[in-house]
């Protein structure tokens, strides 16, 4: 006798149907159905290709404190904790961005981390507050580099999931071979709803705008969320083959180089793949002076009452100071990849352990 099984396996035909069941003793569901056993043994195997397809192009995986003392690279809430012998309080990181570009001020070439995030928001189908995300950064790239590094990398992942380019998720045939439709953000806004975004530059225009148009949406405190909330309701949904949205506002975009010709938007994107982003993308802004106002207008924008804006980091001003080169980054959302190529329509089945309300 190897091991006395002293709990009763489930039932041999019913096996184990309760969803939460399943999420709560992994190892139960791990047991008892083999399919699941296939997906995690997937996501291991689009793991390890997207780290041999930026080895091979001379990308350097690093690693980069997952406690910080200033929380950035992303517009979201932390989770804090307390430091006993420093005195201090720091943050689980929410992005790994601000030292993966420090890095690059240090003379890196090509940098990239894969690893845990952690975002003290909402759960929902494509949400976990603890996730995995893959961002890599290349000196001399912009966003249009980085769109083609996407459309390369998918192609990779797609072919190493399933053995081809065209995958099938929830009855829909996804291409990844062809490369991707890209769509300006104020273009595409614009096809969906009528309002123009370039012209209706203020929150109170902007809902006069959506009144106007019959239009329901949240209602939300400042101009670049309003307009984030238009574009998620009219837009997302309906983004189901593989899609750039390009050329973000500023406002929604602290971290990313303005374009020449048009200064209020932003050389920015963000994949689309079954009416989910899958990641972010821009050249990244490496003006220090235009670094520190964004940072500031990010400051006002938290004491108006925005919890998610972000943080002033004088240290990473201080590194933009000594020069970047101009440089093209990106971030993917593994699970959010994961699920496509295993045809799942929640992230907590690609997720070994999810986190579970608490039962009384």
């Amino acid at each position: 006798m190897l091991a006395k099984a002293i709990n009763p396996p489930p039932e041999k035909w019913a096996g184990l149907q309760d969803v939460e069941e399943r999420l709560r003793q992994r190892y139960l569901d791990l047991i008892v159905n083999p399919d699941r056993r296939a997906i995690f043994r997937t996501r291991t195997k689009i793991m390890n290709a997207m780290r041999r397809f930026l080895d091979e192009r001379g990308f350097v995986e690093v690693e980069t404190p997952v406690l910080q003392p200033v929380y950035g690279g992303a517009t979201a809430r932390p989770f804090v904790t307390h430091h006993n012998q420093l005195h201090q309080d720091l943050y689980l990181r929410i992005a790994v961005e601000l030292y993966l570009k420090r890095l690059i001020v240090g003379g890196f070439s090509g940098v990239y981390e894969i690893g845990k995030n952690f975002r003290n928001e909402g759960v929902d189908r494509s949400h976990n507050t603890e996730f995995t995300m893959m961002e890599c950064y290349q000196a001399y790239a912009d966003y249009n580099d980085m769109m083609r590094l996407v459309e390369q990398m998918l192609r990779t992942l797609a072919i190493e999931a399933t053995g081809s380019t065209a995958v099938s998720y929830q009855g829909q045939t996804i291409d990844f071979g062809p490369d991707w439709q890209r769509v300006p953000m104020a273009e595409s806004i614009a096809e969906r709803t009528g309002i123009d975004i370039t012209i209706t530059t203020d929150l109170e225009t902007l809902n006069h705008e959506i009144r106007s148009n019959g239009l329901k949406v949240e209602r939300k405190t400042t101009w670049a969320k309003q307009v984030d909330e238009l574009f998620s309701a009219y837009v997302q949904p309906l983004l189901v083959q593989p899609t750039f949205i390009t050329d973000f506002p500023v406002d929604l975009s602290p971290l990313a180089k303005r374009k020449p010709e048009t200064p209020a938007f932003t050389e920015r994107f963000e994949p689309y793949v079954a009416g989910m982003e899958i990641g972010n993308a821009f050249t990244e802004l490496n003006d220090p002076f235009d670094q520190e106002q964004r940072f500031i207008d990010q400051g006002r924008a938290y004491n108006a009452g925005d919890d998610e804006a972000h943080q002033m980091d004088i240290d990473y001003l201080n590194a933009l100071l000594y020069g970047m080169p101009p440089t093209g980054g990106l971030g993917i959302g593994i699970d959010r990849v994961v699920m496509i190529l295993t045809d799942q329509t929640t992230i907590r089945e690609v997720i070994l352990f999810p986190h579970l309300r608490q039962r009384d």
